[in-house]
């Protein structure tokens, strides 16, 4: 089970799951998911990093392990 910081680093922007999902252009579902510890495909994994306003450089601040 893969830990991430996606909740973490969503909530101190004070942004919904709705909001990074449409941002993200993937499912509610699937932040859900992937907050739960869910693995995700580095397709979804590099679309998250970019909604939440990070450069695909500062990936291991939103995926620490990936």
């Amino acid at each position: 089970m893969l830990q991430n910081r996606v909740r973490e680093v969503r909530e101190s922007l004070l942004m919904s799951k709705a909001e990074l999902a449409r941002k993200a252009d993937i499912s509610p579902l699937t932040i859900t998911r992937i907050e739960r510890g869910s693995p995700c495909r580095l397709e979804t994994m590099r679309k998250i990093i970019l909604a939440l306003g990070f450069k695909l450089s500062d990936k291991g601040k939103v995926f620490p392990e990936g």
